[in-house]
């Protein structure tokens, strides 16, 4: 039970974790708070796995071994909440948890607390994973390098939930994919370094890249029919350092999103085709450098748990309070823990204060990843506690 102490101290735990947000890779901080957490909760709990990853344990007697999975890390966003416990990293490399890491972090925290003091209504293992760097989507997989499933045990079921701007207190399943896999692709373009004013005895990387961008815009239409779900983002574009000096290379990270395999394969392959191209095109004096820096795929849990983690939220919710999910072009890395038939179950999890979502009429609400994103901690966090309490107890029940 979700005692109004053990609601003050998860809630106390989000407005921290908030306040102090860390970059992928770089979770410290965040990975102690929950392994203390954890500890305190009675978990087994060994840090480090896979970076700043934390595995928690808690043994109930022989039955399934259910894995509880949340994030650790945030985002290179300056918050712009106004909150009085918004993040305390400015300055010139802010950070923010804009995506609603914090509060998975909080509700997964409260939920072993509930399940570790009534041990009555369960038998079985928890196994509690804060993951790092899903950001770059790069965690999951690291930890899974770094035998999560060998040192651990493999689950028979891993749950996980997500923020999104929805009404806080609502929870929502999706009946086929939930989110897509992803491809990042970081590309190198080489120039001939000159001066701003001899452009003649240079190959200016500059144009290449803008070329590049323009031309990449084209790709999805191109490579996915109509009926096809895609798209491609060019989210970074770097190059040169100032006005009067043509540099010698550009920077650019590709993403391309899709809802199969094939799909991601064949604007992958596009994307290194165009690279190719518009570097011919311009003479460029050697060849581009195209890296995959991280895949991830399709987010479709398991029909059978989803169903019946969906009517045990509508048993404890109220069916009002349980809605659908259409599929999302966000990305996870999540589904690598499906690995080698894993069932899992992922939803989520709704953020929009009332006065928010009623404003919602006339103005958008801020998505994830905006310096606005703002969750409603005093209905998300409990429902998010709630909402994972519940999961658990399920599968623990039909798997």
């Amino acid at each position: 039970m979700l005692t109004e102490e053990l609601l003050r101290a998860v809630t106390t735990l989000y407005l921290d974790l908030h306040a102090h947000p860390e970059l992928s890779g770089s979770e410290a901080r965040t990975a102690d708070r929950f392994a203390d957490w954890l500890t305190a909760a009675g978990c087994r709990v060994t840090t480090g796995v896979g970076g700043h990853g934390v595995v928690g344990v808690l043994e109930n007697g022989d039955g399934p071994r259910v894995m509880l999975r949340a994030e650790l890390d945030a985002l290179p966003v300056r918050e712009r909440t106004g909150l009085p416990y918004a993040s305390q990293v400015t300055g010139p490399s802010p950070v923010m948890h804009a995506c609603g890491h914090d509060l998975h972090l909080a509700a997964v925290a409260g939920a072993v607390s509930v399940l570790a003091g009534d041990r009555r209504r369960w038998r079985g293992t928890l196994l509690v994973v804060g993951q790092p760097a899903e950001e770059t989507l790069t965690g999951a997989r690291a930890m899974l390098g770094d035998g999560l499933y060998e040192r651990f045990g493999r689950p028979d079921a891993v749950l996980a939930q997500h923020a999104a701007p929805f009404p806080a207190g609502m929870v929502a399943h999706g009946s086929g994919p939930v989110t897509a896999g992803s491809v990042s692709l970081d590309v190198v373009v080489h120039g001939r370094g000159g001066h701003a004013a001899t452009p003649h005895l240079a190959v200016d990387p500059v144009v290449t890249a803008a070329a590049t961008v323009l031309r990449l815009q084209s790709v999805v239409a191109a490579e996915t029919a109509p009926a096809e779900q895609a798209v491609l983002t060019v989210g970074r574009l770097h190059a040169g350092r100032q006005s009067n000096v043509v540099p010698d290379r550009a920077e650019l990270g590709v993403t391309v999103r899709a809802f199969s395999e094939s799909a991601l394969d064949r604007l992958s392959a596009a994307v290194h085709r165009v690279v190719r191209a518009e570097c011919a095109a311009s003479d460029c004096p050697e060849p581009p450098d195209v890296t995959v820096s991280s895949r991830s795929p399709v987010n479709l849990p398991d029909p059978r748990l989803t169903s019946a983690v969906r009517e045990a939220h509508e048993e404890a919710f109220g069916t009002e309070r349980v809605t659908g999910w259409s599929p999302s072009l966000a990305a996870e890395d999540f589904p690598l823990f499906a690995e080698g038939g894993v069932a899992t179950a992922y939803w989520m999890l709704g953020t929009a204060g009332p006065r928010e979502w009623a404003a919602a009429r006339h103005t958008p609400l801020p998505p994830n990843h905006s310096p606005f994103f703002a969750p409603h901690a005093r209905l998300a966090v409990p429902a998010g506690v709630e909402a994972m309490v519940t999961a658990a107890l399920c599968a623990l029940s039909v798997t």
